[in-house]
This record gives C-alpha cells, structure tokens and sequence, in this order.
C-alpha cells in the first residue's frame, strides 16, 4: 500500500488532478500545504509519498528521507504515480483524463521523468529539478513550463542541453528564471524562501495549469 495526501475542492463535484511529488524530505507538512493551495485553486490534488515501502516520511524522518529515496530505483518513482493516478481514475471527484503534475528540488526531476514516461500527461511544471535522460524527450507530450532560481548553479547549468533538446524535438516549453532565487526558494518553511518569486511562480504555474488542464 502507497501513502499519500489528497486535497479536492469542496466546492464542485468533480476537477481535473494536479499531482504533487515533494522535495527530498519527503511527504513533509509543507508539501501537504502546497497540496490544499492546489484543492483552494480547483484541482484534484495528490502527493504520493515515495518512501511508503520505508514506512512513509513521518516514521523515516526528514533526515532520513534523503537516504531512503537514493536507495530506490527511479522506476519506482513513476510507478508510485501511475498508482496515485489510477486510484483517482476510480474517484467520482476525479476528472481523470485532465492529469497534470508538479514538484520540487528532487520532486521537479520526478515531474521530468513523469513527463517522458506518461504520456497522457497533460502538462508538467517540475520546480528547480534535474532534467530526465535527454534520449528521453522525445517521448514527453506534455507542456513544460520549467522554473529555476538564478542562483541555483547546479541545476540551471543543465538549462542549455534540456531546452535544446526540447527545441529540437518541437515540443511545449517554457522556462522562467528568478536571477535573486536559489534552489528551493518556494519552500516557505525553509531558509531559502523568496516570497517575491514564489508568488510569482505560483501564479504562473496556475496559469499553466489552466491553458493546458
């Protein structure tokens, strides 16, 4: 069995499904919050935690977390999410064939992995996350709106060879850079927090969300 937290709106009977894959601490209370700000927004929304065959991120702990999810092949990770994804294809509140997904440090290169590997992905908003295998692109036909912070080397270093390569095979994408950012700067519970650009990111990503689900 997978844990996992859903938020659904209160309001209407049935939405489209936004899924949420968190940071590399896990399913932590933060991630849960981004989770109901998607459900105050109309969407359906999952976050799969990824350590459940551990125990799940409460028992592991965020400092154990990190380790846990280095032990576990990224195989797993899609097939966690095609799980998540097939519960809520039997939910009445679930508008199923309107999937789209989102996550964050670790989380974002799930969201590019999930992007190469489900194609009926409908539209993908992967935060400061490490690009998939670039063989891989080819696959994607969902939308990629890409968000970095300017101060994140590492990871906006791999910006030039994945938007080449997402160029090349004329796919859907965007990116948005926030030069006073670093990694993580959407964390409001951590110290790299940047309340300017993670407003601004979200609406963006809501933006997204609503052109393409």
């Amino acid at each position: 069995p997978l844990m996992g937290y859903l938020a659904r709106p209160a309001s209407v009977e049935s939405a489209p499904i936004v899924l949420v894959c968190h940071e590399n601490r896990g399913l932590t209370a933060h991630i849960q919050d981004v989770t109901r700000r998607f459900a105050k927004a109309g969407y359906v929304s999952l976050a799969v935690d990824l350590v459940s065959r551990q125990g799940g991120s409460a028992a592991v702990g965020e400092s154990g977390v990190p380790g846990a999810l280095g032990n576990i092949d990224p195989d797993q990770f899609v097939a966690d999410f095609l799980a998540g994804w097939r519960y809520l294809q039997g939910q009445p509140f679930a508008q199923a064939d309107r999937v789209g997904m989102t996550g964050f440090c670790f989380g974002g290169g799930v969201t590019w992995l999930m992007a190469a590997r489900m194609p009926e992905l409908r539209a993908a908003v992967p935060f400061y996350g490490p690009p998939p295998p670039l063989e891989e692109v080819p696959n994607i036909q969902a939308p990629v709106l890409a968000v970095y912070g300017g101060l994140d080397g590492r990871i906006t270093g791999t910006i030039p060879s994945i938007e080449q390569a997402m160029l090349d095979n004329n796919k859907v994408y965007q990116k948005l850079i926030y030069p006073n950012a670093d990694h993580a700067f959407n964390n409001d519970t951590g110290s790299r927090y940047n309340a300017e650009a993670a407003k601004d990111a979200w609406a963006q990503t809501l933006a997204w969300f609503e052109s393409y689900l």
